[in-house]
């Protein structure tokens, strides 16, 4: 997801500062309301909006976007107005986070009550239920006083202002009515919960209990608190939410090559960690790496939580890996193991894929809930005659042996990247959301960029040199549509799409979009640098993009069919403000319909000016 902004301007701080607006758009996607499902392009009916950079939300006549949660915002009835100057730790824990990217929607049963997941995640309730909402990174200069730039609040900060961003970091849960006057939160919830660097979780799967992942506070391995850096994320069917670590190495302060272990210096270096960071380890030990070299090892993977019982400690997966996760999304067919798909956000890095042990049963919550547990994971290889496999990441197998630096499993989980490049799997172009479309039951993949990738080492799923605008694949597993086996180590892969203006003069920009001639794609239809992606009940591809700003306009969500003559004809929908990116489009499930009531939730970067200057 987006990288930490470098250099903020005074005009980006008014309009990037909150960077935590939840925003609920209310759309009609049909021609007309009510009516069932059909095939095609037909639903993508609104006018499409203009190209624009102002410091605007920007829809289609006929939609509208509304303010719901901001920074700040309480989770509790009865709290003090909001005020960053007297912001304590313990009270940003009662408030909506800093900085939103991944949304889930999880429906209630008006019925049932917390800890009652099974009926509720039955539910196809799209007019109240639980906002899910990743906080990915704080922002201290534009978050409090005091601060010149970007580089002097990350020295210098006050022990209560770092206890704040940790606080403001991780994740919220919100329950949400749809009421008279639109979307509004439900204070009193007994649902409503924040997850923050503070919240005790545990570490399972083949790492747990390693002694990497063993520390002073812990010398089980299996237990850690809190979670940061977190991206993008998944849904399951057993009613659990998974979100991703992303950016964690961020959060770590201290120079790996004074580091005694080797094997613990090159991991370190591999995610960032170095003495120009911010400096959490000043004032919270665990995060500097000269008193703790393995609390990093705690981080980079993808956290499992149950959003109906409040009660409950989030998980740790160590079978998804450990990378810089965008999220895990999730392919599950009755009798058939769990598929995830996800991607490692970074230069030259992979995509990947898990296949648990167990089959899934529709409706067994209590054995479906270790399905995550117990698999094997998988890096991807594309081959140029559109052909791929999925390499196993196995201890023992083919190099991943003692001779290269490797234990047991747990060292291959903790080294995923490493494992994956010495396996062979195609380094890519930034891998950010990977998921499955539910109509065709193909798997695509959003490349956002890769100005590292040099003319020598271009392939046929990477084609351009120094990337600016990104690109999308489209992975067919074996099998027709809707008995695709996603299970299988082979697959076919295509380019569905090239980012960039289709007419641009530098063909390393120039964009292509399906079948389509470069005039058939609208002037403000093109973009760049998809990042999220999410698809509509009938099937249509719904792009988030970051990074367009570049090309001279906002980013926002562009909407296309997968399938037909319009296939990968891009559609311009929401454009947000200067400086702002969209993310975590949501489609809650109605049961089959999509009518003028259906919620389309966004999180943006953008937000009214909360800070104190």
């Amino acid at each position: 997801m987006s990288k930490e902004p470098k250099n903020p301007t005074r005009r980006a701080l008014f309009k990037a500062l909150g960077a935590a607006t939840a925003v609920g758009a209310t759309v009609g996607l049909l021609p007309s309301c009510g009516k069932k499902r059909d095939s095609g392009a037909a639903n993508l009916s609104f006018a499409e909006i203009p190209h624009a950079l102002d410091d605007r939300h920007h829809l289609p006549v006929g939609y509208n976007a509304d303010l719901l949660l901001r920074w700040g915002d309480p989770l509790v009835p009865g709290a003090t107005p909001f005020d960053p100057r007297a912001l304590t730790p313990r009270e940003q824990e009662r408030r909506f986070g800093y900085n939103n990217d991944f949304i889930a929607f999880m429906p209630l049963d008006p019925g049932a009550g917390p800890g009652e997941g099974e009926r509720h995640c039955k539910s196809r309730n799209s007019t109240r239920g639980l906002l899910c909402v990743n906080h990915e990174y704080t922002q201290p200069h534009l978050m409090f006083s005091g601060y010149n730039d970007e580089h002097s609040a990350t020295r210098g900060v006050s022990a209560q202002h770092v206890a704040v961003e940790q606080a403001a970091c991780g994740h919220s849960v919100v329950e949400i009515a749809k009421t008279d006057n639109g979307w509004r939160p439900v204070l009193d919830s007994p649902y409503n919960r924040r997850i923050t660097l503070n919240t005790g979780m545990e570490i399972v799967g083949p790492a747990a209990g390693d002694r990497r992942l063993c520390t002073g506070a812990d010398s089980s391995g299996k237990r850690v608190l809190g979670t940061v850096g977190n991206c993008a994320g998944g849904k399951t069917p057993w009613g659990t939410v998974l979100i991703a670590e992303e950016g964690f190495g961020g959060a770590f302060q201290g120079d790996p090559d004074a580091v005694a272990d080797p094997v613990e210096a090159r991991n370190h270096h591999a995610f960032g960690i170095s003495p120009h960071n911010r400096n959490w380890g000043e004032y919270d030990r665990r995060f500097d790496i000269s008193v703790e070299s393995n609390e990093p090892n705690r981080f980079g993977w993808m956290v499992e939580y149950d959003p109906y019982d409040p009660s409950s400690r989030p998980r740790k997966l160590t079978g998804l890996g450990r990378f810089q996760h965008e999220g895990f999304t999730l392919v599950c067919k009755p009798g058939a193991p769990v598929v995830a798909y996800g991607g490692d956000d970074d230069e030259h890095q992979f995509v990947y894929r898990f296949v648990s042990n167990g089959i899934y049963r529709p409706g067994d919550h209590t054995q479906n809930r270790q399905l995550l547990t117990e698999g094997t994971l998988y890096a991807a290889r594309f081959d140029a005659d559109g052909s791929g496999r999925w390499l196993p990441l196995l201890f023992g197998q083919g190099p991943l042996t003692p001779e290269n630096g490797f234990r047991n499993q747990a060292d291959v989980l903790i080294d995923t990247r490493r494992a994956a490049a010495l396996l062979g799997a195609t380094p890519m172009d930034r891998p950010e959301d990977v998921e499955t479309n539910p109509v065709n039951d193909c798997t695509y993949v959003m490349l956002t960029k890769n100005k590292k990738r040099k003319h020598g080492d271009i392939d046929a799923a990477n084609p351009r040199p120094r990337n600016v605008a990104g690109h999308v694949l489209e992975i067919v597993p074996p099998g027709k549509k809707g008995r695709r086996d996603h299970s299988s180590n082979r697959f076919k892969w295509n380019t569905f799409l090239l980012g960039g203006n289709p007419n641009a003069e530098d063909p390393n920009e120039r964009g292509a979009y399906g079948q389509q001639s470069p005039g058939a794609i609208s002037t403000h239809g093109w973009f760049a640098n998809p990042d999220n992606v999410a698809f509509d009940p009938k099937g249509n591809m719904w792009i988030a993009t970051d990074g367009c700003e570049r090309f001279g306009f906002h980013d926002g969500l562009w909407a296309m069919a997968t399938e037909g003559e319009m296939r990968a004809a891009p559609k311009h929908f929401f454009g947000c403000p200067r400086g702002a990116e969209v993310c975590g489009p949501e489609f809650p499930d109605d049961g089959g319909y999509v009518s003028t009531t259906t919620l389309q939730v966004f999180s943006t970067s953008s937000a009214i000016n909360r800070g104190v200057r």
